[in-house]
This record gives structure tokens, C-alpha cells and sequence, in this order.
């Protein structure tokens, strides 16, 4: 036997006594009619409610949800590219862990391309493709433990939304020399 596909109408969110648009956060009553095979449904502002209508199958409170907004990233493609080519030289495990992190992001957001990796006295090392410039570049993985990753998650979060603070300029400044850990091309 075949159970029925009830529908229910989303919601409009818009109060069906007053026609006022209901608030983010605000609470509300549901109430669903049978109509069929499916639900009719309207909203009630707290405030118009004056109990479930004639013929209400059922009702409930809730409450419109409330929209996250997200931090407007401060730092681009092209600035995390540039973090990630002055941290080459570093060999603190800090900062060798959070290039591996930037790594990870260039390589979501399909700016590096993970070309292989290389175990060498213990330690694996990623061959990578910086895409725009096809430039190749070596990043340790420091197989990082849930706490390192918290950690370098939150020196991100506060970097990506502009709280660059003293370490991160620090890092991005000139160094004396180049800061390079280019791979030379393979002879063809």
C-alpha cells in the first residue's frame, strides 16, 4: 500500500491576518488546513494571533529564522597568493603550518594545482602548480593534529577578515633576499 506525498506550502513570511512581512528572528504561529492531498498553510504574527481558525488540522509556533551574515573577505586571490609565496622560506612550524592551510585554500579555490608528493627523511613534501604563473613550489605537509588546525584555522578567520595584525605584517613585508622556494622546470 502506498502512503501518500503530503505537501506543505513554504513559507511566505507574511502574516495572513495583517499582511505585515514577519522579521527576521520573530516568533509566529503555523497553522496547516487540509486541502486535498496536500496542506494549506498560513502564518500569524504573534501579536494577530487570536487562536487556531475554523477548520485549522493543525498549529504550531515558530520562529523566521535568522539570516548569518558572512564577513566580507579583506584579503584576495591574489594576496593570499603573495602569503602564500612569502611563507616559503619559513621554517617555524607555525608558519609552516599555516602555508599548508593557504595551500589548501589556493588549491579549493583552484588558483594551485596539487601536482604529486615526495616522502624524504620522514617529512612529505606536495609538488605544486601556482596556476597563474605555472610557477613550481614545494609545501610540507606537517600533518597537522585537531588542535594545530584550530589554531591555525583562527590566525585565518582573523586574517581573511582583515584583523591582519602584527604577525601577518610581519610576514608580508620584503625580506632581504627572495623568498622563493621555486622548483626548477624539468629539462623537456
Amino acid at each position: 500500500m502506498m502512503q501518500p506525498s503530503w505537501q506543505v506550502e513554504t513559507p511566505r513570511g507574511v502574516c495572513a491576518a495583517t499582511g505585515r512581512r514577519l522579521e527576521e528572528g520573530e516568533e509566529f504561529f503555523t497553522v496547516l488546513f487540509e486541502d486535498g492531498e496536500s496542506f494549506r498553510r498560513a502564518d500569524y504574527a504573534v501579536d494577530a494571533w487570536q487562536g487556531p481558525p475554523p477548520g485549522t488540522y493543525c498549529h504550531f509556533k515558530s520562529r523566521v529564522p535568522v539570516k548569518v551574515k558572512r564577513k566580507q573577505l579583506l584579503v584576495d586571490d591574489d594576496m593570499l597568493a603573495q602569503f602564500f609565496l612569502r611563507l616559503a622560506p619559513e621554517t617555524e612550524p607555525v608558519r609552516v603550518q599555516f602555508r599548508f592551510v593557504l595551500a589548501l585554500i589556493l588549491m579549493r579555490k583552484r588558483k594551485l594545482r596539487y601536482d604529486g608528493s615526495r616522502v624524504s627523511d620522514g617529512v612529505e613534501v606536495w609538488q605544486m602548480t601556482l596556476l597563474r604563473d605555472q610557477s613550481t613550489h614545494r609545501v610540507v605537509n606537517p600533518r597537522l593534529t585537531d588542535d594545530q588546525i584550530a589554531g591555525v584555522s583562527a590566525q585565518l578567520t582573523a586574517i581573511l577578515h582583515g584583523d591582519m595584525g602584527q604577525w601577518a605584517t610581519e610576514v608580508m613585508e620584503p625580506t632581504d633576499g627572495p623568498a622563493e622556494d621555486r622548483v626548477p622546470d624539468a629539462p623537456s
